[in-house]
């Protein structure tokens, strides 16, 4: 399997299409899935590529989306501190900040509870403000 990452100045849109279509199978099925669940909860959601991997943004990073032999892992940045009530978060449940939804061949995710959850990480990354500098000298 070639790299998607190695296309230097390619859009991270077709970069995420690339790895989706060259993964052939139900992962790749998955992922695409997880990605328009993503954008039909935030239009304005940004597709970017980082860490070899497809990132959505807004105010901030909202999810990555990796995938590995056995699951695709949508890891959350603040998802600890995220509601979680139809319990989608099933992995990375010790971290301080982050929380993961491991997806395994055959499964299904609640798609209401999943794009309830991107609202709210959007949600709590426009709530964040940067702290400022006073200027004020002891």
């Amino acid at each position: 399997m070639k790299k998607s990452g190695a296309s230097q100045g390619q859009p991270a849109s077709e970069l995420i299409s690339d790895r989706i279509a060259e993964l052939g199978d139900w992962r790749g099925k998955t992922l695409g899935r997880m990605r328009k669940l993503i954008k039909a909860a935030d239009p304005d959601a940004i597709e970017e590529w980082k860490w070899g991997t497809p990132v959505w943004s807004h105010d901030g990073l909202i999810c990555t989306g990796e995938t590995y032999k056995k699951v695709v892992k949508l890891t959350f940045a603040k998802g600890a501190f995220l509601k979680d009530p139809a319990r989608l978060f099933n992995s990375s449940l010790d971290g301080k900040v982050r929380r993961a939804i491991d997806i395994h061949e055959g499964e299904e995710v609640d798609e209401p509870a999943f794009k309830a959850l991107v609202r709210h990480a959007v949600a709590l990354n426009g709530s964040f403000k940067p702290q400022r500098s006073t200027g004020a000298k002891s």
